[in-house]
């Protein structure tokens, strides 16, 4: 066992090895931001672990649990059913799709630019701030999925090192690459305590894990996962936002500048999902219209929410 597990991590450093040398320039790109967001972390976490309010870090844990919570309950009534219509798929991942970009402007990218004008007192320094943090959401999330081995549904494996991880596992990582932005979205959504903020993010994630827990249990079935392993990963991967929710009010806190960065990062992770993986699966299978409609009536329904609750 530990002689496989040492072959196994062998071939990820060969794998990792190989995926730096063919992408030199954009790779030193993104162990760069890696660094800075690592760093930002840490220096956060260290002058800050006793300060943080524990009642924005249990906002938070909650937050985060409120979505593992809804993607267990969008995973459960797989069950009972083994598939839909794949228009109906579609238009589901579409109307998340929609509810992600919603969020991500409403509840991340808005406030970070309010914060940052009212930090630096000029709009155009507000908007910067949330830029730079933007860009390091993007170059995370490419990181992750040049480096982190996993599974799409329809484009197959990929990801450095996919050949010595087994099919099931390669599915796990993949959604939980789509499920960590959220829950660290919705941890610094909590940072300052600002509840028209972090509520009204948090109903969103929450609602847009619904559908895609379903999808996430349907895709298992397909390769012929049982019905009661399939919805227990994909109730299982939702643990991954409490995490990413720590991590999240922990990345934003400290230093002035580090809440409109981290809604900056936030958000750039989850447009990156949105656009790199939501929606070419729901255009794949030429239902591109009922997606789009779906997408719409997701980011309505946000646009809504925001402001009911916000």
């Amino acid at each position: 066992m530990q002689q496989a597990i040492k072959q196994t991590f062998s071939a990820l450093l060969i794998s990792w090895r190989e995926q730096f040398n063919s992408r030199p320039i954009m790779s030193a790109f993104i162990l760069l931001t890696l660094m800075a967001i690592v760093g930002m972390l840490l220096m956060n976490f260290l002058s800050t672990h006793t300060s943080v309010d524990p009642l924005f870090l249990k906002w938070a844990l909650i937050g985060g649990g409120v979505g593992a919570l809804s993607t267990a309950m969008g995973a459960a009534p797989g069950l009972i059913v083994k598939k839909l219509p794949t228009v109906t798929e579609d238009t589901m991942l579409g109307m998340a799709a929609g509810m992600m970009l919603g969020a991500s402007f409403f509840s991340l990218i808005l406030p970070g630019i309010d914060v940052g004008t009212a930090l630096t007192g000029h709009a155009l320094s507000g908007v910067v701030i949330v830029i730079v943090g933007m860009m390091g959401g993007v170059l995370l999330m490419l990181g992750l999925d040049y480096y982190l081995p996993h599974e799409h549904q329809h484009s197959g494996p990929c990801g450095a090192g996919h050949q010595q991880v087994g099919r099931v596992s390669l599915f796990v990582l993949a959604i939980a690459l789509h499920n960590f932005p959220e829950g660290m979205a919705i941890g610094v959504g909590y940072t300052d305590g600002n509840l028209a903020v972090g509520i009204p993010l948090t109903a969103a994630i929450a609602l847009q894990n619904i559908p895609e827990g379903l999808a996430v249990v349907l895709a298992l079935r397909r390769i012929n996962i049982s019905a009661g392993k399939a919805v227990t990963i994909a109730a299982a991967t939702g643990l991954v936002e409490p995490v990413g929710a720590v991590m999240g009010i922990f990345l934003s806190s400290g230093l002035p500048v580090s809440y409109p960065l981290g809604l900056g990062i936030a958000a750039g992770a989850m447009i990156f999902v949105v656009s790199h993986e939501v929606i070419p699966e729901t255009h794949r299978n030429g239902h591109q219209t009922r997606a789009t409609m779906g997408l719409m009536g997701g980011l309505f329904a946000i646009m809504l929410l925001d402001t009911l609750l916000g």
